[in-house]
């Protein structure tokens, strides 16, 4: 066959090939350049326990805000993702005689790295590690002796997400229930009966600094959420139910929280600046 007639013919099969390969290439190179940011706020209720301050069970209000950010790495081939949480709450919760008031406040932040297995076409399950820290305060309006307690703690847990997409009306939605419980931590605590003035200002130390594991610490954070689309923007409905509970240095505490939230969706495609850049990608 003439070198010619070789050049032409391999060049077809190059072309013909490049039809099937391509595309999948195209399709995975872009979900490598994705990423996913959401903002929600919530309303709901809280039961409160501190028996450091008070023996008895608060309840009342609480209002919440939760920004996640979620992406696909390049490690294991791309099947681990990474996520992060900023997550704030205020609390304003009453005692059984509505003689008190509990003002409580936290902050958290976490990240956490899942692997990702497809089971299912539509269906997506992550599981892996979190880790993250929260700082807060919770003040009682009617004591004079002791009237706050500080709230400081850092964890490693560990984190289950599932994630199902789904037709319907013609548009595709998603739903995800996420459940993340701490394993091993350190949290700050004054000893029973013990002052912050004892602590900080005479430096009476008595093991304030205390480990924690799911015997004495057990808390459990759910997150339920639907993502629904609205005319060009991405709707985000959820149910945030945060169990905190500690009994360490011999005072319990606890804050049960059901809120539910709304926010938004939004997906950010991260181009290139220059060849050989990392391509980060979405969920």
């Amino acid at each position: 066959m003439p070198l010619k007639a070789k050049s032409i013919l391999f060049a077809l099969c190059a072309a013909f090939a490049s039809l099937h390969v391509a595309p999948n290439a195209v399709a995975q190179s872009d979900a490598n350049r994705y990423t996913m940011r959401s903002n929600m706020i919530g309303i709901g209720g809280v039961n409160r326990l501190e028996t450091y301050l008070s023996p008895f069970e608060y309840t009342g209000t609480e209002l919440r805000f939760l920004h996640e950010s979620m992406r696909l790495t390049k490690k294991m081939n791309g099947r681990v993702s990474t996520q992060q949480f900023f997550e704030g709450n205020f609390s304003v919760s009453h005692s059984p005689g509505h003689d008190a008031n509990y003002l409580a406040g936290d902050f958290d932040w976490r990240i956490a790295w899942h692997y990702n297995w497809k089971p299912l076409q539509n269906l997506r399950v992550l599981a892996g590690v979190q880790t993250g820290a929260s700082i807060g305060a919770v003040y009682n309006t009617r004591n004079g002796n002791n009237p706050a307690q500080a709230k400081l703690s850092a964890d490693i847990a560990a984190s289950a997400m599932a994630i199902y997409r789904f037709r319907l009306l013609r548009r595709t939605f998603s739903a995800r229930y996420q459940f993340d419980t701490p394993l091993l931590g350190l949290m700050f605590s004054p000893a029973y009966g013990q002052s912050y003035y004892e602590m900080f200002s005479l430096g009476h130390y008595d093991h304030n600094i205390c480990g924690t594991w799911l015997g004495n610490a057990p808390t459990f954070r759910n997150l339920l959420t639907l993502d629904a689309p609205i005319g060009a923007g991405i709707l985000r409905i959820g149910w945030r139910c945060d169990i905190r509970q500690s009994h360490v240095n011999h005072l319990k505490s606890h804050a049960w929280s059901n809120v539910f939230m709304i926010g938004y969706v939004k997906h950010f495609r991260l181009v290139k600046q220059k060849d050989g850049d990392s391509h980060k990608y979405i969920l």
